[in-house]
C-alpha cells in the first residue's frame, strides 16, 4: 500500500472531487466495484450526461436486482429512480444497501 492509501481510499477521495474523469481512473485501480460505489459513478454520469449513462443504468438496476433481496417492483422502482437521475438518489441508496 503506498502513501495516499489503498485504491479504495484514494476511490473514495476522487469521489470529492467530482469529476468523472478522476473518479473513473480511480475505479478502474478497483478489484471490484461495490454497488453502492457503483450508484455514486452512475449519478456523476447522470450529471455529465455521459454517453454511456443507459447501459451503465441497465447494469447497475441489474445488479441490484441479483446482490440484493430486492424483488421486481422494487426493481421497477429503482428502473424508474434511474431515470430521473441524479433526482431520486437517495432512495436509491436505500434500495442498495439491503442485504
Amino acid at each position: 500500500m503506498s502513501i495516499k492509501g489503498s485504491p479504495h481510499a484514494r476511490f473514495r477521495r476522487s469521489l470529492e472531487t467530482r469529476q468523472l474523469s478522476v473518479v473513473l481512473l480511480a475505479a478502474a485501480e478497483l478489484e471490484q466495484i461495490q454497488l453502492d460505489d457503483a450508484l455514486e459513478i452512475l449519478v456523476l454520469m447522470a450529471q455529465e450526461h455521459d454517453p454511456r449513462f443507459d447501459r451503465a443504468a441497465a447494469r447497475w438496476v441489474g445488479r441490484l436486482l441479483a446482490e440484493t433481496p430486492v424483488g421486481l417492483a422494487d426493481g421497477r422502482y429503482a428502473l424508474a429512480l434511474v431515470e430521473r437521475l441524479p433526482h431520486g438518489v437517495e432512495s436509491l441508496r436505500r434500495l442498495a444497501r439491503r442485504r
